[in-house]
């Protein structure tokens, strides 16, 4: 009896392990919410702040576009009650931000390739003016792709949440009927093996099934990798079937290594040169 008891507080134990380990406690959800809003701030103000200081008018004139219509957006998202529509014109304006960023990078970065192996002087232009052309659309490039990711992110919580079928960390507050959308929370009208006219039904490894771009701009847009019910990991090879998609990823995981990269650059620099200050090496 005594080996049977100790092997069920042995189990108990490891189901509060796994417990822990599935649902964070409302401590550690608090500071990594508040690490990512810091570093979103930060993504977004530190350019600013060096684009007025050297002039970069250019820039701030596409900076002021997307915080414009990105602060409506974001508006939308997170008022309540969330309207039916809001959760795909959220997912519209990221997705188009995130293609755009996608090829103007890659534009940059074939335009820099140009330049390094000489091919501009066929067209006789000036290596300074190709190099600075490639550099600039890679940094715009790749800048409001990390933008448009944390602020989608941001959104998805906060719609999915405000829907209830979501709820990080713990249980959903609703539960979910077969033909609703966790994601959008509207009805599902096609059938996972009809072939819709508008859009798809995609069904995850975990049963649960979604309008296919919402599960895409669940998943791809707005970085999330488990089921908007059930907290279920996502096969994200499964989903993007087509190899050239996984690009999109590959990109994706580029942008969340630049963020602080970007957002931390200051501190670094700052640190590096107090460091020289106090060596006296400068």
């Amino acid at each position: 009896m005594a080996v049977v008891a100790a092997r069920v507080v042995e189990m108990d134990i490891q189901e509060q392990q796994i417990d822990l380990l599935k649902f964070p406690s409302d401590e550690d959800q608090w500071r990594l919410h508040n690490a990512k809003l810091v570093t979103l701030l930060q993504m977004w103000l530190v350019p600013l702040y060096f684009t007025v200081k050297l002039y970069w008018w250019r820039f701030l004139s596409t900076w002021g576009m997307f915080s414009v219509i990105t602060s409506y957006v974001i508006f939308r998202a997170t008022r309540k009650p969330l309207s039916g529509r809001t959760p795909r014109m959220v997912y519209k304006w990221f997705l188009l931000i995130y293609k755009i960023s996608y090829a103007v990078g890659i534009v940059g970065y074939l335009a820099v390739m140009f330049t390094m192996f000489g091919f501009n002087l066929f067209f006789r232009i000036k290596t300074e003016d190709s190099m600075d052309f490639g550099v600039i659309l890679l940094f715009y490039g790749l800048y409001y792709g990390v933008m448009g990711r944390d602020f989608a992110e941001i959104c998805s919580d906060y719609m999915a949440s405000t829907i209830g079928f979501y709820n990080f960390g713990s249980m959903p507050s609703r539960n979910l009927s077969d033909d609703i959308c966790a994601v959008c929370g509207q009805k599902i009208f096609v059938d996972i093996s009809e072939e819709g006219i508008l859009e798809d039904t995609y069904r995850l490894s975990c049963s649960h099934v979604f309008h296919e771009f919402c599960i895409r701009g669940w998943c791809i847009v707005g970085k999330k990798q488990t089921c908007p019910y059930c907290n279920e990991k996502v096969d994200l090879k499964r989903m993007l079937s087509n190899p050239w998609e996984r690009t999109h990823v590959l990109y994706g995981q580029l942008l969340d290594w630049l963020r602080y990269l970007v957002a931390w650059q200051p501190v670094i620099i700052g640190v590096v040169q107090g460091i020289n200050y106090v060596l006296g090496l400068e």
